[in-house]
């Protein structure tokens, strides 16, 4: 999948919420084939998405043995304005650190205070930096 077509009034709202929310969830699938939902920060650049982990998390194991996942924000209080993106995700160990990237320390520095903890604590514990292609997008509004 390209970039959203952000000259449309609804990608520009999808590539909107997408660029500020604070918080999408990432399914995965465990070893015995059960989804596992969590919530994860990230940043969204236009066409794929940089999540990170702690090494040991188990999303790490699952990403590694299937590298297919799901994302998606949450719905408004009425079940609309939902965004859910099918995706390929890669563990990229290569990639810089959390903290290195000021993008995302801006986009955090609440979570960061609210939690306790620095940015340079954050980068070096969740030190697995994953990228998510998007393959699909679906949003309802």
């Amino acid at each position: 999948m390209g970039a959203i077509d952000t000259s449309t009034e609804l990608g520009a709202r999808v590539d909107r919420r997408l660029r500020t929310e604070r918080t999408i969830w990432l399914a995965t699938v465990d070893r015995a084939g059960a989804p596992r939902v969590r919530p994860v920060w990230f940043l969204w650049d236009g066409a794929s998405f940089l999540l990170y982990s702690q090494p040991s998390a188990a999303k790490v194991e699952h990403i590694e043995a299937n590298p297919h996942v799901c994302l998606h924000l949450d719905a408004d209080e009425w079940g609309e304005s939902v965004v859910i993106v099918d995706g390929r995700a890669r563990l990229a160990p290569d990639h810089r650190r959390a903290d290195e990237m000021p993008a995302f320390v801006e986009k955090y520095a609440w979570g960061f205070e609210r939690f306790g903890f620095s940015a340079p604590a954050y980068g070096r514990d969740y030190s697995m930096p994953i990228l998510v292609t998007c393959e699909s997008l679906n949003a309802y509004y």
